[in-house]
């Protein structure tokens, strides 16, 4: 099981907290964590043919990475994966261990009409994350919690290479971005039940303490790109 799926209740129980305490334990030092900002624009743009395009994140949790590009103008759908590793190994069980080359990742499906891939990469260092973490997010450690782009073509592994540059070169974080970038990895997408996860369990421990703020910020840096409704993998019943 995740780190994720046990440690807060454990905390809390351990320093006489309880439930509610254990929801402030990522606000605790240990757990610091860059703000999210309104990043600039990519002074390198994408050239995208016209047409559906894919895009792969991986930002921690793809819980909330899936629940921000839900929620984001032009992407058609956002799926919850693994990439990085081999096919065989890509369930949830084998990459929670640390050892197979995955990343929990999230594949974005968009319309370069509607939002071109620089500016989904802006949304995600702007929200998604804290990408000068080192192989984890917030209280999620293990390789398989790194932040990674995942490059589809050559285009999109020129502008994630100069956006990060950017940011870098101006300075953007306190620390140096740490985002791998990683072309040619496949992306195998995960279990049904940790798709649409954010839209189905909002009151979830992890959700409420983690990924909310997340969705949160995207509202109020990006109101412009912000979708009231989120594009779900599973299709509401009738």
């Amino acid at each position: 099981m995740a780190l994720r799926d046990t440690i807060r209740p454990l905390l809390g129980a351990a320093l006489g907290l309880g439930l509610a305490g254990a929801l402030l334990l990522p606000r605790l030092p240990a757990f610091a964590e860059e703000a999210p900002r309104r990043l600039p624009e990519a002074a390198a743009r994408a050239t995208e043919p016209p047409g559906s395009r894919v895009a792969v994140f991986a930002g921690g949790c793809f819980w909330g990475v899936q629940g921000v590009f839900q929620h984001v103008r032009g992407v058609s759908n956002a799926v919850s994966g693994y990439a990085g590793g081999a096919r065989a190994e890509a369930d949830y069980r084998s990459v929670s261990g640390g050892g197979t080359g995955h990343a929990e990742a999230v594949a974005v499906t968009y319309d370069p009409a509607a939002i071109r891939y620089d500016e989904l990469l802006r949304i995600f260092f702007s929200v998604a994350l804290d990408p000068t973490q080192v192989d984890r997010q917030g209280p999620d450690a293990g390789r398989q919690y790194r932040s990674a782009l995942f490059p589809q073509d050559a285009e999109q592994a020129r502008v994630a290479r100069a956006y990060i540059a950017q940011l870098d070169g101006a300075k953007a974080y306190a620390r140096p971005v740490a985002t791998r970038i990683e072309p040619g990895a496949a992306f195998f997408p995960a279990e049904g039940y940790h798709q649409d996860f954010m839209a189905l369990h909002p009151d979830h421990p992890y959700i409420a303490a983690n990924d909310a703020p997340k969705l949160e910020a995207l509202k109020q840096l990006f109101p412009e790109r912000t979708a009231a409704q989120p594009v779900l993998v599973k299709s509401p019943p009738a």
